[in-house]
């Protein structure tokens, strides 16, 4: 018997995992992919992330794979240019952008050296339920045996197709249509920070991670996905050609230096987090479109949450329940202005009342600054309007 089985080893996983082991509890965590292997992702972390990073005492690993500390961030749009970054969020200024082959085996690392038993490519075929509680998982090896594993507390951290949430039917709470697809590859040294353009109807993200690579994304509106997906190389060119023309630049003539990744399925959606016996965590519990690049920082600040909640009391069925109603009770809260300002930029449209604001922003350091720890999460969308930034607009 385990206290808790982790379904999942990446970012949501092996994080809630590992606080999990230092709370001193006896944790699995299985993972159907073979460590270590790259994922989709943005790949960005904003400072509220790379704090807990810091406090699980991994960021000095993060930062020995060679990933630049991100203190510069660029912003254009129409006539506008934003240069600056977040204000130190707990000491921490810069934001990094590791490889996930790099990050997620970190983490399972620090996970299993807390004491967490750690199993790679075994893969969950079936939740087990005691009447209506939820108490193990059927899961299969990498050596091909069927074995069965029972835990007072299952948590699904295995993404957006979940499949503890389908097994534990944790109904759709809020939900939202598709509003962008994406397509990104990797160029050798494009940039040296944090880069976002943005023009109607597309959006160019600029991130430089390991080995002088750079990742450049492009989006588009999900309407176009059919069109995008049929001549990739085409449309992303062109798009960063109109969009980030100073980037094109730098990216013509060059030779990729990976293929390229994406998706037509970036879906926006809290799901219920708990329930008899279970928990979601990450893309599990809540996913939403990339284009702010919240996902790893979001999936960092639920397993701290969720464990948070949890304290002492995993061993003691009342107590427990509890702590996963508590869970429950603060999930979207504690999301929901991030998931907000996502829907708002997947849109893809370009207000012009949001000009007015951003050339207002622009106008004064400070702003700017306090612009981009809304945009990194540290400053909530209404506190971004101070009245110093009222009386300027208005």
């Amino acid at each position: 018997m385990y206290d808790a089985i982790v379904v999942g080893a990446r970012c949501a996983g092996a994080s809630t995992a590992l606080l999990l082991a230092r709370a001193g509890y006896r944790v699995l965590m299985v993972d159907r992919a073979a460590f270590p292997r790259d994922t989709l992702s943005t790949l960005y972390i904003h400072q509220p992330g790379i704090v807990r990073l810091a406090q699980w005492g991994v960021l000095d690993d993060v930062i020995a794979t060679g990933t630049p500390a991100l203190d510069k961030v660029t912003y254009r749009v129409a006539d506008i240019e934003l240069s600056g970054c977040s204000w130190p969020v707990s000491g921490q200024q810069a934001a990094y952008a590791p490889r996930r082959h790099h990050l997620d085996s970190i983490l399972a690392r620090a996970a299993v050296a807390s004491g967490v038993e750690f199993r790679d490519g075994c893969t969950v075929e079936d939740v087990l339920f005691d009447d209506d509680r939820v108490v193990g998982v059927r899961c299969r090896t990498a050596g091909g045996a069927l074995v069965e594993e029972r835990a007072r507390l299952v948590i699904g951290a295995d993404g957006m197709r979940s499949r503890v949430a389908e097994a534990v039917k944790a109904p759709v709470l809020t939900e939202d249509p598709l509003l962008t697809c994406a397509y990104y590859t990797y160029w050798e040294g494009v940039s040296d920070h944090f880069q976002l353009h943005e023009a109607p109807g597309r959006w160019v993200g600029v991130i430089p991670t390991n080995d002088d690579m750079t990742l450049v994304a492009s989006y588009f509106p999900q309407s176009e996905f059919d069109r995008v997906r049929a001549d990739v190389k085409t449309a992303y060119m062109e798009s960063v050609r109109t969009t980030a023309p100073a980037v094109f630049d730098r990216i013509e003539g060059l030779e990729r230096g990976d293929k390229f990744y994406g998706s037509g399925d970036q879906q926006n959606f809290f799901r219920q987090v708990s329930g008899n016996g279970w928990a979601l965590v990450g893309d599990a519990a809540h996913h939403k479109d990339s284009i702010t690049a919240k996902g790893i920082t979001d999936a960092f600040l639920q397993a701290e949450t969720l464990t948070e909640a949890i304290g002492e009391n995993l061993h003691d069925p009342a107590l427990l329940k509890a702590a996963l109603q508590q869970y429950a009770a603060g999930h979207e809260d504690l999301l929901i202005d991030g998931y907000q300002s996502t829907l708002f930029t997947a849109a893809l449209k370009v207000h012009k009342d949001r000009l007015a604001m951003l050339r207002a922003v622009a106008s004064n350091a400070e702003f700017t600054t306090r612009y981009f720890a809304a945009v990194a999460g540290d400053c909530a969308t209404e506190d971004l309007y101070t009245p110093e930034l009222l009386d300027l607009l208005y």
